[in-house]
């Protein structure tokens, strides 16, 4: 094992909407950064394996970084991860209410872009960009 920190070129963000109780918070950010890790291969580092040869499952390779901010906040930055490209996933408000994957999709496809109540967002990208889709949040406490 090296002590040199990695500083990576990418970034995993997940932002929350300030208001959210801490169940909401611990909820919507894992269900945010499964979607990353589903469909961004290069985010998934190797198998872990403890020293009785036990395999568990891999996780990301690098650091998720959690922010919060206000509902405008949330809501700039959905609109600049978009402009951007970046690989995304949302949680709205209405998906406190659905009880599986099928009503979640359906709640989200039945709002407008620009209408959705966004409560979480997580991006994935070059450091740089993600930084910039980020501005004016600050980092959860």
């Amino acid at each position: 094992m090296s002590d040199t920190p990695i500083r990576f070129d990418t970034k995993i963000a997940v932002l929350l909407r300030e208001d959210l109780e801490t169940w909401q918070r611990l909820n919507v950010t894992a269900f945010l950064v499964s979607g990353l890790g589903s469909t961004v291969p290069e985010v998934i580092g190797e198998p872990y394996e403890d020293a009785d040869d036990v395999p568990y499952l891999p996780m990301f390779r690098q650091p998720v970084l959690v922010f919060e901010g206000t509902k405008e906040t949330l809501t700039a930055a959905h609109a600049r991860a978009l402009s951007r490209a970046l690989p995304r996933a949302l949680f709205t408000s209405d998906l406190f209410a659905t009880g599986h994957d099928a009503d979640n999709r359906a709640a989200v496809r039945a709002v407008g872009t620009a209408e959705l109540d966004l409560v979480g967002l997580a991006v994935y990208g070059p450091r740089n960009a993600v930084d910039k889709v980020l501005k004016g949040a600050r980092m959860h406490p």
